[in-house]
């Protein structure tokens, strides 16, 4: 009967419960292992519970970091590194979350940074307080999808509401004043906020510099954050040009350049080497005289190539031998080595240079040229870096950021990016809403009046999307030292009361509640993709009542 394939158990000692062996109707063994056993399955109510606690646990680390006296958090990862930052991007992908819930949050958080640039700690604190408020509506037996559908409602009248109470923002070249306030309400969160004023004037710059105001766009590849340690965060600076942080190859090379011609070279300074394997034989000092001559006569053409393209500046990808830089020297030609390809690539966008690839292709009109080109060196060290102004074809621009430490210049590096980026989105498109909340509770409002008219069990998912929209301005208070429900529950009566939609919460204890008044804003588009990602992400969550997850081998 076992020849039939009936199973029999063998004296596999534990690992019975794990697997059978059997025999096929050849009488050869083989052994069937259970896999279900090591599967975990969380399903229905259990599972969106689970999800649900996961992504408030994720959000509610951010709640902290979030506004003008928002905390800072220092992430240590594994080699040992430490980052200290207030952006909610940068804290949630150095967390590195397990969960597979939170690891959608941060998804989020980088879909808002990759989009907006700014707002990625509101975004997920937004979509905490939704899964919050959906835990309590479950709880009330209403069915998932309902919840994500009501959800879906009051995104859209949120959406029409912000466009509603938006305001058309003028600026121009010349005046950028309103540019400038908007990228200090960005950077009042940020480690820099007690220069704001300068930093936001060298964003603004700098993207000015770049902007086509005819296609309305602002490429960002034209704008590099350069930084050096040392020096004091108000020695930060706006370079009308390109900052290498490299040095000129041979200290006896002219260190300043005037009009130069810049060749800018991927082919290596040394003789050419057979691809194959070779060996010379050299019997006779004769020969070895002549492959010397033959050397420095590569080296020479080299050098003279580059001479008669009337080229001031060499400017390398690779390195060359102590004999091309000693050449080159002799032939009073400064040159730059161990360039990267980006850079390159920059370089020839900003001096209308283009990238040879051999020397024998190198013609006058392949050359870039610059106003000036100058190295500059830093305090007692010996930390050497070259300038490149008054580039031909492009604006580039450089703002080279100074500070105390590392730390500091990596998340002023990223705070500046958040204002580039908003002075960006504002070039792009001009309409702006007012802070501290105020937006929010705004379209609270707007949602709850329109819950009003909605049959079904939709409203009360609508009304507690606009009880979520108070998170922020509850979290900002609280992060305020203020007391929280008392001061939103006072801002929101005296909005309904005056019909006065730019009522927030006063952080700064200003005196005022009026944002227009105190001049925080933000842009449309970024509160906007906040409210239709939270959304987005909420739904998908709620839509989930099944997780399975499959067993790790031991």
């Amino acid at each position: 009967a076992w020849r039939a394939g009936i199973t029999r158990r063998a004296g596999l000692g534990d690992d019975a419960a794990k697997m059978s062996l059997a025999f096929d109707e050849f009488g050869r063994p083989f052994l069937i292992v259970k896999e279900q056993g090591s599967k975990s399955r969380i399903r229905g109510i259990d599972a969106q519970k689970a999800n649900i606690q996961a992504a408030k646990a994720v959000a509610r680390t951010l709640r902290s970091s979030l506004g003008p006296k928002g905390m800072d958090k220092i992430l240590q990862s594994g080699d040992g590194d430490i980052t200290i930052t207030n952006d909610g991007a940068t804290i949630l992908q150095e967390m590195e979350v397990e969960h597979q819930i939170g690891k959608l949050l941060v998804e989020l958080s980088r879909s808002q940074d990759y989009e907006i640039g700014d707002g990625t700690t509101g975004v997920v604190v937004l979509a905490g307080s939704l899964l919050e408020q959906a835990e309590v509506l479950l709880d009330r037996g209403i069915h998932p999808l309902r919840i994500a559908e009501g959800f879906e409602m009051a995104s859209k009248v949120a959406v029409a509401e912000l466009e509603r109470i938006s305001e058309t923002f003028e600026f121009s070249a010349t005046d950028a004043e309103p540019l400038i306030r908007t990228c200090m309400t960005t950077l009042s969160s940020k480690i820099v906020n007690r220069c704001k004023r300068e930093m936001a004037e060298i964003c603004v710059k700098a993207v000015m510099a770049v902007a086509d105001f005819e296609r309305r766009d602002v490429n960002l590849d034209l704008i590099k954050v350069e930084g050096k340690v040392g020096g004091k965060l108000e020695d930060t600076v706006l370079v009308n040009g390109i900052v290498l942080d490299k040095d000129i190859s041979h200290p006896q090379m002219a260190k300043v350049i005037k009009d130069a011609k810049i060749a800018i070279l991927t082919c290596p300074f040394e003789p050419p080497k057979p691809k194959t394997k070779h060996k010379i034989d050299i019997d006779t000092a004769e020969k070895y005289e002549e492959l010397r001559q033959q050397e420095e006569k590569y080296f020479k053409d080299m050098v003279q190539q580059c001479k008669d393209s009337g080229a001031t500046l060499i400017i390398c990808q690779w390195g060359f031998d102590d004999e091309a830089n000693h050449l080159l020297m002799h032939e009073k030609l400064p040159a730059i080595r161990w360039v990267g390809g980006v850079e390159l690539e920059l370089l020839a966008i900003a001096t209308g240079g283009r990238i040879v690839p051999r020397f024998q292709e190198l013609t006058p009109e392949k050359l870039g040229s610059a106003g000036s080109v100058k190295e500059v060196s830093f305090g007692t060290t010996k930390d050497r870096m070259v300038v490149i102004e008054d580039c031909a074809a492009s604006k580039a621009v450089t703002v080279f950021v100074r500070g105390g430490n590392k730390m500091m210049i990596e998340e002023t590096k990223r705070s500046l990016h958040d204002a580039i980026c908003v002075a960006r989105n504002l070039v792009r498109s001009n309409k702006i809403v007012y802070g501290g909340g105020s937006a929010e509770l705004a379209c609270g409002i707007a949602v709850e009046e329109a819950a009003d008219n909605i049959p079904g069990v939709e409203q009360y998912a609508m009304r507690a999307f606009a009880e979520a929209l108070d998170a922020v301005p509850t979290a900002l208070a609280e992060n305020s030292g203020l007391a929280p429900i008392e001061t939103v529950a006072m801002v929101k009566s005296q909005q309904l009361k005056e019909k006065n939609p730019y009522l927030g919460v006063d952080c700064k204890e200003t005196g005022t509640n009026d944002m227009k008044e105190q001049g925080v804003f933000e842009t449309l588009i970024g509160k906007q993709q906040q409210m239709l990602l939270a959304t987005q992400v909420v739904k998908l969550i709620l839509k989930i009542d099944d997780v399975i997850t499959s067993g790790k081998y031991d």
